[in-house]
């Protein structure tokens, strides 16, 4: 955010009270107190400071376990799309510090847990991937075709068309 407006959080008191504003509960009573009864410590006007108070206090501890709990916690709501699914996978997947193999493992698993049952009942039909990148494509496609079933006002598709497309295989990368 701060490089985005550069002249706007020129300072670092500009960026403490912008991130301040964000505050809640316990964290923001702190600032506050802060604010009334010692307005001249350097937390409220240096960002070092600032993120260095806050985060010793009220921040995670321990930020690589929390992402592997989440990773382990996650599930793909039924009214949700695969994509905002696999956005909230990487983010948390890129805090565990993991390596591609571990986290194609991670996805896979999570994917076999946190899946709706509307895509598993196709993808038990659909061929079977063997890489990370094709089994994420196949269930961004099962996930498209549900959804534009669903704006189409038809039922669901309950079977899979192994004869025609196959675009889920084309344009696989690497990346996560």
């Amino acid at each position: 955010m701060f490089q985005a407006k550069p002249i706007t959080f020129q300072l670092e008191s500009s960026r403490v009270a912008f991130a301040a504003s964000y505050l809640q509960g316990i964290a923001f009573d702190h600032y506050t107190a802060l604010l009334w009864f010692n307005p001249n410590n350097p937390v409220l006007s240096n960002w070092l400071a600032f993120t260095q108070e806050f985060s010793s206090k009220f921040g995670v501890f321990d930020t690589v376990a929390e992402a592997e709990e989440n990773l382990f916690n996650l599930r793909m709501r039924d009214n949700e799309r695969f994509t905002t699914f696999i956005v909230r996978f990487k983010r948390e997947a890129y805090e565990t510090g993991w390596n591609y193999n571990a986290l194609r493992f991670a996805l896979r698993f999570a994917l076999r847990r946190a899946l709706p049952q509307r895509i598993k009942d196709v993808l038990h039909l659909a061929p079977k991937q063997t890489t990370y990148n094709g089994y994420k494509a196949l269930v961004t496609q099962v996930d498209q075709r549900y959804w534009e079933d669903c704006s189409e006002n038809t039922a669901p598709r309950t079977s899979w068309n192994t004869s025609g497309n196959t675009n889920w295989q084309a344009g696989a990368t690497n990346g996560i």
